[in-house]
């Protein structure tokens, strides 16, 4: 008999196999468990066996909705996902370009808007401190960008400038001139046209940079958002040779300015085929933009944050009557489509398309998805599990904080703002729910992540009010969410799992989440990560 090459012990394995809930070890041999139980596994365990123990083993997690390659490119570059205040931002960058005077371009983003009057920072705080060269900064959400006077004017953006049909250019009310702001679709231009394009060496590095970071909390696949032309050469690249440890859908981006064309483009992208780890067989569709910009599309207008209205009701970057199209076209050649909706009026488009999708061509197992859903009407819960289109949520923005608080409530209203991220009216409507983290937008911790979801608080303000509880989830559904939710939406069907002959991707926590109330998610740590039974991570 050959024995196991890993076993955990003296642990609570969670399985979600209804046949054996659970069981206290799991032994792995080859990218294969073989036994679950301790009697089992103690006969498959030998001198050669690598034996560990731990508090909570889970099927790995997967991440439906990540952004890895551009979280792993802002790492290496200006990073400041994990600074707090205009002069922290300030600071680092003006230290990360003194270091590095021989780079033409100061790129990579992450702040907050919250950080910033009316959420705009201002382009003569860049001027300050790097005068000479262009500095451009995606913000956090990466649906505005932060530049220098030097970066405006290589652009040739002055006042003059019209706004792009799908974004705007934040100007001086008095004088007209660009303040430094660039929202949705005035930063992506800019981005395409301007700033320079890593090489497919770049965007390699970044994956595996982003790749260990992800593996050390536990994930072993996921969901990429957005992946261009580029970025799947590099996933592509790191597959055929085995570097791509983890499994990888990869969701190729619907050009908005452009329609029907490119969908056999798509097609062809998707034809080079399934490599190694990774699979090009999603498109990605924006319906609209942020509520925080205000280009979250809205069945009714955004208020003005003092009582009144506007008669602003958001951006919708693909006409409704197009995203039907597209949905089914993409639906008719066999894709799944993962989009993206913020407001209730782009929730409501969404799930609309899907509905002519399903007239078309009849029901399926594609598994389309929608993600963020942060405004859903009531009437539309339901459709959901009508429709089965999976409800692909982002759990850690469901709090309250200052970018909410601010920037969000007064431009919804209080009755339109109590309706925000219903992910408990999902699941009793009989939605199914997968999870992602929108990384690097927020936190790619799902431990993190689950912990909103169930106390609806940041975790570091755990005395806060919680946001919204009636929509808080259990810990069992969330965990359950970022496992075998996510996995089915990847069509994964090997893993969300512990069963004898499964594929071995398991994450080993140091705290038994699962064990009461007085166990908070994000306490724990995930001592071990095991992607088709090789260790891609262990604590030291």
């Amino acid at each position: 008999m050959s024995h196991a090459d890993l076993v955990v012990r003296d642990a609570r394995v969670v399985t979600w196999d209804d046949r054996r809930p659970s069981a206290d070890a799991i032994a792995v041999r080859g990218d294969r468990i073989v036994a679950l139980g301790a009697e089992d596994v103690a006969a498959l365990t030998g001198p050669s066996t690598e034996v560990v123990t731990g508090a909570l083993v889970l099927p790995g997690f997967q991440d439906a909705h990540v952004h890895a390659p551009f979280a792993g490119h802002n790492l290496l570059r200006v990073w400041l996902n994990d600074l707090e205040g205009r002069q922290a931002y300030l600071d680092h960058i003006a230290a990360y370009a003194a270091a590095r005077p021989e780079l033409p371009w100061i790129v990579g983003g992450g702040w907050a808007m919250e950080h910033f009057p009316g959420g705009t920072p201002r382009k003569e705080d860049l001027d300050a401190i790097v005068p000479d060269r262009p500095v451009f900064l995606l913000n956090r959400d990466v649906h505005g960008a932060w530049a220098n006077s030097r970066a405006l004017e290589v652009a040739g953006i002055d006042r003059h400038t019209p706004d792009p049909v799908d974004g705007r250019i934040e100007r001086d009310p008095v004088t007209g001139e660009p303040t430094g702001t660039l929202h949705e679709g005035a930063a992506y231009t800019f981005n395409d046209r301007f700033v320079p394009r890593p090489s497919r060496a770049d965007w390699e590095e970044a994956i595996r940079v982003a790749q260990t970071h992800l593996h050390s909390l536990g994930i072993t696949g996921w969901q990429d958002a957005w992946v261009t032309p580029d970025t799947q050469a590099a996933y592509t690249s790191l597959a055929k040779n085995g570097e791509l440890t983890a499994r990888v859908v990869g969701a190729l981006w619907w050009d908005r300015h452009r329609g029907l064309e490119q969908v056999e483009e798509l097609v062809a992208r998707r034809g080079a085929g399934a490599v190694g780890t990774f699979w090009p067989t999603t498109v990605k569709i924006m319906a609209d933009g942020v509520m925080e910009n205000y280009t979250g599309a809205l069945l009714e207008p955004y208020c003005d944050g003092c009582g009144g209205h506007t008669d602003n009701r958001g951006l919708e970057y693909v006409d409704r009557e197009l995203l039907a199209e597209a949905v089914t076209a993409l639906d008719g050649h066999g894709f799944q489509v993962h989009m993206h909706a913020i407001g209730d009026r782009a929730a409501r488009d969404c799930l609309d398309a899907v509905a002519a999708a399903r007239a078309a061509h009849g029901p399926n197992d594609l598994r389309h998805h929608i993600a963020h859903l942060q405004l859903v009407q009531p009437e539309d819960l339901p459709r959901f599990a009508e429709l089965g289109v999976v409800a692909n949520c982002q759990a850690y923005w469901a709090q309250s904080d200052p970018q909410m608080e601010e920037l969000t409530v007064p431009f919804l209203g209080e009755e339109r703002a109590r309706l925000q991220f219903p992910f408990g009216d999902l699941v009793r409507h009989g939605a199914r729910l997968a999870m992602g983290s929108d990384w690097a937008v927020s936190t790619a911790d799902p431990l993190a992540q689950i912990e909103v979801a169930v106390t609806r608080r940041d975790p570091s303000a755990r005395d806060a009010a919680a946001f919204l509880p009636h929509q808080a989830l259990d810990v069992a559904t969330a965990l359950r969410a970022f496992t075998a939710g996510s996995a089915f939406v990847n069509h994964d069907d090997d893993a969300g799992v512990l069963r004898v002959g499964s594929r071995a991707d398991l994450a080993v926590l140091d705290t038994d989440v699962l064990a009461g109330p007085h166990v908070l998610p994000a306490d724990a740590r995930v001592s071990l990560t095991v992607a088709a039974g090789r260790v891609v991570h262990r604590t030291a």
